[in-house]
């Protein structure tokens, strides 16, 4: 067995690279490929906005002609310059179920943390706010959200045979239309939005959702930005992904909330078009970007993938206003029956506990950031 770092100016390393989990998960009817274009991005040292301020490697493991397993081991220098932290991130790890070969790619990608002074591995941890972090440890039986992690039952054995610890974990729970919802939080959602001179700003297309644009940063920055492994984000990096946003969000599943012209809080939520992905294997071009709207229109399956207030407008009732916005979009347009809320960390206790209380949710799946000391 042979462990390269690949070359990303040669394109049949890169193609090894992206092809080897289509071989991992040929007879795993769960997985949800990426969208090939995305995965492809991250590998270009000139587009990519990440290589800007940090650097990544990756690594493929091959037996002669086989592909056996692949990992990426970054420096993000902006997450360790504002956390004051010494961490590499891991991430796109798959391989066979074969402990020699999880060994050795967790190995090449520890040299080459340690070669930079980094002293703590984790992950898995993607590159920015919108990929989904993590391990799967619990729902494999289930299709991932769209754009969120899967892997086999048998990388959380090889993960802890590394001698990797638990970090973090979040959860991801089921919604049904039909649960009922308490009215009341109706209610109180509109006296806290009059009370303290709130609205929420709905968006009927992409050229309205655009206008969100320019202060997405700031908004995001100031209510999530700080949270989990969370960093602010730059100017770049918010142009990158408000192009992902508006390519896969229905803009009227979009709802901001104001006060006066300023956004304090958002609910991001957007169409499953996994089963679309699934039968493209990622590729939207040239004809598979038609599977992908036709299933936008049709799919009952919504995805809630983002939902925050300011911290000074999150007491005195605010999470209400979260809370029948939700209901309010998985509701409005009659086409959703079921819903997934994906990725809330286990230590916001709160949260967890009022979407159990006033959405019957079921959380079904967790996923878990391993760490290790180098």
């Amino acid at each position: 067995m042979q462990i390269t770092q690949i070359d990303l100016s040669k394109k049949k390393e890169i193609r090894d690279f992206l092809n080897l989990p289509f071989e991992i998960y040929r007879n795993i009817p769960q997985w949800v490929p990426p969208l090939a274009g995305d995965a492809r991005l991250v590998l270009d040292l000139n587009k990519y906005p990440f290589y800007e301020h940090s650097e990544a490697a990756f690594f493929i493991a091959r037996q002669k002609n086989a592909l056996l397993g692949r990992i990426c081991v970054m420096d993000n220098r902006r997450f360790n310059d504002f956390r004051g932290e010494n961490t590499a991130f891991f991430y796109l790890f798959e391989t066979v179920n074969d402990e020699g070969v999880a060994d050795a790619l967790f190995a090449a990608a520890s040299q080459w943390a340690r070669a930079r002074r980094l002293n703590i591995l984790l992950g898995p941890h993607g590159f920015t706010p919108m990929d989904g972090n993590g391990l799967l440890v619990k729902g494999f039986e289930h299709r991932p959200a769209f754009g969120q992690p899967y892997n086999p039952e048998y990388y959380v054995k090889l993960v802890k045979q590394e001698g990797f610890a638990i970090n973090r974990e979040t959860v991801s729970g089921y919604l049904n239309s039909e649960t009922p919802f308490d009215e009341r939080i109706h209610r109180v959602a509109e006296r806290v939005q009059k009370r303290r001179g709130l609205r929420v700003a709905r968006y009927k297309n992409a050229k309205d959702l655009r206008t969100l644009l320019p202060h997405l940063k700031d908004l995001y920055n100031g209510s999530l930005g700080d949270a989990g492994t969370n960093v602010p984000i730059t100017d770049e990096e918010i142009a990158s992904l408000g192009e992902q946003l508006i390519w896969i969000a229905d803009p009227k599943l979009v709802k901001v909330v104001l006060k006066g012209e300023e956004p304090v809080g958002f609910v991001l939520a957007y169409p499953d078009i996994s089963s679309a992905i699934q039968k493209t294997r990622g590729k939207l071009l040239p004809f598979g970007w038609i599977h992908a709207l036709r299933e936008k229109k049709k799919t009952d399956w919504l995805n809630f993938n983002g939902a925050g207030l300011l911290e000074k407008y999150r007491g005195s009732g605010g999470l209400a206003i979260l809370f029948s916005e939700i209901n309010r979009s998985a509701q409005e347009s009659g086409q959703f029956r079921h819903a997934e809320v994906v990725q809330i960390r286990t230590e916001n206790e709160n949260m967890l506990r009022e979407m159990r209380k006033n959405f019957g949710i079921e959380f079904y799946k967790k996923h878990r950031l391993y760490e290790k000391k180098l």
